[in-house]
């Protein structure tokens, strides 16, 4: 990871061989972002990283998880999971880069499709243990503009961190809190603006690259 990035991390969760990281660098537009690497110690300083994933996910699709995570709803569905031996994914997120964009940012795919990029939770193997898994790979745009993924079992990038309910809730409320003092700041800064002296002039918008905080279904959850 480059110090450019690194600035933005808010907190790192780290399994074998492998970690999570939610970064701030993604509020502006409502999504908490991810990157979920898996690394080799066998390599060269430098050159150990083996996966990357870029993951992005609506915000109040985040704060419903923290929702889940607070009320047990989270912990009841992996017990229920574990009891009826349920592999299926807890919660699901699909998304990535069409076509088009790529060429446009001059990173087409050697074969022409879309980047697809995808999570999941999965339920682990004891009753507070759960697997937070990234995948990449080709994929294809549908009609409403979601990215399907077309890798099968063998996306080109897959990094699977062993967590513990109480790691995961380390995640999702430490990137909750920061996200708030985020949004804070961001409402205090635009009521400061509002009442300066406009001499005349109308009190500033907001700014255009701030999506609108809609409610999202529960799975699969589109993002970009």
């Amino acid at each position: 990871m480059n110090d450019g990035r690194n600035q933005y991390q808010i907190i790192r969760i780290d399994a074998r061989n492998c970690f999570v990281e939610s970064l701030s660098d993604a509020f502006s537009i409502g999504k908490a972002h991810l990157t979920f690497c898996s690394y080799d110690k066998r390599r060269p300083t430098g050159q150990r990283m083996t996966d990357s994933i870029q993951i992005y996910i609506d915000m109040p699709d985040w704060l419903e998880l923290c929702r889940m995570l607070d009320s047990g709803e989270l912990r009841w569905l992996l017990q229920q999971s574990l009891k009826s031996g349920d592999r299926s994914p807890i919660r699901e997120w699909l998304g990535g880069t069409s076509a088009k964009k790529l060429a446009r940012f001059g990173k087409p795919r050697a074969d022409g499709k879309s980047l697809s990029r995808t999570a999941q939770l999965l339920p682990g193997s004891k009753t507070d243990s759960l697997l937070f898994v990234a995948n990449s790979g080709p994929g294809e745009e549908n009609a409403t503009g979601l990215i399907v993924p077309k890798f099968g079992k063998n996306p080109e990038n897959h990094v699977v961190v062993s967590m513990t309910l109480s790691s995961l809730g380390q995640l999702l409320l430490t990137t909750k809190v920061h996200y708030t003092a985020w949004l804070s700041a961001w409402y205090a800064a635009r009521l400061n603006e509002s009442e300066a002296p406009s001499h005349g002039n109308p009190p500033p918008s907001p700014p255009s690259n701030v999506t609108p905080f809609t409610s999202t279904s529960h799975s699969p959850v589109a993002m970009f």
